[in-house]
Parts: C-alpha cells; structure tokens; sequence
C-alpha cells in the first residue's frame, strides 16, 4: 500500500513540475517535438537503420 501512495505522490509531483516548467516558458513544442524524435529513434532504432525518417512535423 505505502509503494502506491509513494508512486502517486511521486507521479503528482512530475505532473506539477510540468506544468510550472510549461507555464514559465521553459518546455516549448519545439522542446517536446525534439523530446519525442529522440526518444522514438532511441526505442524504434532498428527503423532509423533502415532509412525511417523519424522526424515529426516535417
């Protein structure tokens, strides 16, 4: 029970970070497009080997 307790509190805590990060201009869709590129050519890189552009939006 305490493990769950500490995973939301945990969760809630990035959730607001987020949002104060959002909010004062220091995440941008330029950053999070960036953001998710990356982490798509990191967990899809076998792809990116054969010639996937990966890119969004472009």
């Amino acid at each position: 029970m305490r493990y769950r307790i500490g995973s939301f509190i945990l969760l809630i805590y990035i959730l607001v970070g987020i949002y104060v990060a959002w909010v004062y201009d220091y995440l941008t869709p330029g950053i999070l497009r960036s953001i998710a590129e990356a982490l798509l050519s990191i967990f899809l890189w076998f792809l990116v080997l054969l010639g996937v552009d990966l890119h969004l939006g472009k």
